[in-house]
């Protein structure tokens, strides 16, 4: 418990849990106080702003603290939790699920965390801000944020990249100095494709021509594959292939994919267990294909994604592929026009991978389905349990959740749920005649 004494800034503390954001949280008579990087068990002196604390001095550490790998850690605000042993560490993530499920009155199996890490990320925001040095001249100071804090922290390398985005840091603060006469805040995202990396830039506007022909030049300099601006590309120096399962895709700029190259293969071989010896299949919110292309190895797919360019990119990539069965899909925005019961009713299966925002829309027309067998994945263990709990008041049965660390050192976890309705297949006799 906390000093009581409210007109310290430096307060005694100790820390009872760690909370969804990865923060130590004490109890003090004022409520909860929420402090980044102390762990549970431990007594701290903290400095106390509100219902924050900044972490001055670890008094009494947990047995389970240890080194952390990176020297950038509790400066970079990238990594959550670095100093936590990894069964205290897999067992709190594991937590954040079994809570999010408990708070909305689901009971089920949730497995051991699965660790998909694998090499690193390959898929990265850089943030660029523009300062002045010494002298008056414009520089870029590019990175990553600290945390709870717009404050940039320069990054030359990171410990949790994959290796074919070594060359990240330095291609990000190149282009951010190439473009500091424009003086705006930059998010530059940069991703790892097959050949190399691919840029994209926010936040800039309309470069002026000077500043195009300079990134074109940077571009063949850092050898970049692509260099976009808000989507559109500036300039392509060779293909931007991409493998997904075991189609070659040429994703638009920007695209989504699984942050990691071990998280898109465990979620899929989870996907492909859990749809089992479904025929047809409906691949809702189905990006660039992580998924629409190994069930396409066995089975007919139907895959529908907001974006057009993405959609594009899956059904190109889709027929080109050898031995998949056929690939149809369609741009539709299903937080406005979920498939409804009727449009449902013809697949054996149905696989949703929304956004953090959940698939609440959709999941109220596929518990009004007949569909037998549902697979949800998630990056969000809130508004999965919200969404899971619309389908079991609809009448399917949960038969377990997977969850999978692939934002490792972060309170990020991603998950893997299957669903089924009891005697389905024949309600769905009935229905098709």
């Amino acid at each position: 418990m906390a000093s009581e004494n409210a007109n310290q800034l430096i307060r005694t503390v100790s820390v009872e849990r760690l909370g969804v954001r990865g923060e130590g949280i004490a109890q003090t008579s004022a409520g909860p106080l929420y402090i980044p990087y102390a762990l549970p068990g431990e007594e701290i002196r903290v400095h106390v702003d509100g219902e924050r604390g900044e972490l001055v001095e670890v008094l009494k550490p947990s047995p389970d603290r240890i080194e952390a790998f990176c020297p950038l850690y509790m400066r970079c605000g990238g990594c959550a939790v670095q100093a936590l042993a990894k069964p205290a560490y897999e067992s709190w993530k594991r937590e954040l699920v079994v809570t999010a499920l408990r708070h909305a009155g689901i009971e089920t199996t949730v497995g051991p965390l699965l660790d998909a890490h694998g090499a690193g990320r390959r898929r990265l925001a850089f943030h660029a801000r523009v300062t002045r040095d010494a002298l008056g001249r414009l520089t870029a100071l590019t990175g990553f944020m600290r945390a709870r804090s717009h404050e940039i922290v320069a990054i030359a390398q990171c410990p949790v990249f994959d290796p074919a985005m070594a060359a990240a840091p330095a291609a990000a603060q190149a282009i951010a100095q190439a473009m500091t006469s424009m003086e705006k805040p930059l998010d530059i995202w940069i991703t790892a494709l097959d050949e190399g990396l691919d840029v994209d830039i926010h936040g800039s506007g309309e470069p002026s021509e000077n500043i195009r022909r300079a990134l074109i030049d940077m571009a063949a300099k850092l050898d970049l594959v692509r260099l976009s601006i808000h989507g559109v590309p500036l300039i392509v120096n060779r293909p931007p292939r991409l493998t997904v399962g075991p189609a070659l895709v040429e994703p638009p700029p920007g695209a989504f994919l699984q942050a990691t190259r071990a998280g898109e293969h465990m979620l899929a071989n989870l996907v492909l267990e859990h749809a089992g010896k479904a025929r047809r299949i409906a691949d809702l919110f189905a990006g660039i294909g992580t998924f629409t292309h190994p069930l396409a190895q066995r089975a007919q797919v139907h895959a529908v994604e907001f974006g057009k360019p993405a959609v594009e990119a899956l059904q190109h990539s889709a027929n080109r592929t050898t031995g998949a069965k056929p690939v149809t899909s369609q741009a539709r925005d299903l937080y406005r026009r979920p498939l409804d019961p009727g449009e449902l009713a013809r697949f054996d299966a149905v696989v949703f991978d929304p956004p953090r925002a959940g698939a609440e829309a959709q999941a109220r027309e596929l518990g009004k389905s007949i569909v037998p067998r549902i697979v949800a994945v998630s990056c969000n263990a809130q508004t999965f349990a919200r969404d899971a709990r619309i389908l079991l008041d609809g009448g399917y049965r949960l038969e377990g959740v997977t969850p999978v660390d692939q934002f490792r050192h972060s309170p990020h976890v991603e998950l893997v749920a299957a669903f089924a309705r009891p005697k389905a297949a024949a309600s769905r006799r009935r229905l098709l005649g």
